[in-house]
């Protein structure tokens, strides 16, 4: 008998349901970040369940095969990451169900995001408009450069719980909006530096730990050199080790600083929005602006 076989079979036709992302366990979650080579850890997975919302998509015996967050600051305005699709699903139409029930549920939110490539079409279709390239910058630190003293006057020192509500005050219009959740909670997982003028913040970073190794961000300020100030403390106390920054500027003596102390451009996403309301706030020589993001995700 010469039967002919069949060269194709067909083996994803399941229905998938969807679940509230803070119901499964950390490492499913894990496992599905791995599957795409994004380096989060089960604490970085938490940490974006302590403060945001989202939801997972499950075969029929329970796996994860796909993902996606919002993160709300206020009731106007919400930051949009972590959508991941496993490898064998990308193109089922998985993103764009997930896609579906964030927006909807963040009906009436200006929203902003950042893009990998593979995704940006499907945001355009949402509406998405696309913005200022983001610089993934990463390496293994080495000694930063030299650079020009602190000015005299002003004092560079570590902040904590005392110096939130400055904090606050100097991100928001950088920032685009408040997000005190949020630097609530960074501030807790983080070393934080601040750059002083009397009592006036006119800089502030954070350093914590996440994939690799750690990560640099927020950092906002008001010039390049003072950028440099309360960035150069976390990579000197890093040398040798890997650190990770995502920048939203490619040029300048800042951009420059970074790239001189061991973390090259690795890769780049888009910022995307669905209004100008969502964008981040721009200099006017003298207004302070977003230099590195606290993550793709969370802007």
């Amino acid at each position: 008998m010469n039967t002919k076989i069949p060269q194709t079979l067909h083996v994803d036709a399941f229905e998938m349901r969807t679940a509230d992302i803070a119901d499964v366990e950390l490492s499913q979650l894990q496992a599905l970040s791995i599957s795409v080579g994004w380096p989060h850890r089960a604490p970085d997975w938490q940490h974006a369940r302590d403060v945001g919302h989202g939801f997972v998509a499950l075969d029929e015996i329970g796996r994860i095969s796909a993902s996606t967050m919002w993160f709300p600051h206020g009731d106007q305005f919400a930051t949009f990451g972590m959508l991941i699709t496993a490898p064998r699903l990308q193109a089922n139409g998985a993103a764009r169900w997930l896609m579906e029930r964030v927006l909807a549920d963040c009906s009436g939110r200006h929203i902003r995001l950042n893009s990998t490539r593979e995704a940006r079409r499907l945001y355009v279709s949402f509406g998405f408009r696309p913005q200022r390239t983001i610089f993934q910058c990463q390496g293994e630190a080495i000694a930063p450069p030299e650079t020009a003293a602190i000015a005299d006057g002003l004092m560079l020192r570590r902040l904590d719980r005392a110096d939130i509500e400055a904090v606050i005050a100097l991100d928001t219009p950088a920032f685009g909006t408040e997000r005190r959740v949020h630097l609530i909670r960074l501030l807790e997982s983080s070393i934080c530096y601040g750059l002083y003028d009397g009592d006036r913040l006119l800089a502030y970073s954070m350093r914590r730990r996440f994939g690799r190794g750690h990560v640099i961000g927020p950092v906002v300020a008001s010039c390049d050199a003072d950028a440099i100030a309360v960035t150069r403390p976390h990579i000197v106390a890093h040398v040798g080790s890997f650190l990770r920054i995502d920048l939203r500027f490619e040029a300048g003596d800042f951009a420059n600083f970074v790239q001189q102390s061991g973390m090259s451009v690795y890769d780049t996403v888009k910022t995307m929005v669905t209004s100008e309301v969502a964008s981040y706030g721009e200099s006017d020589g003298g207004r302070p602006i977003v230099y590195g993001l606290a993550s793709q995700s969370f802007g």
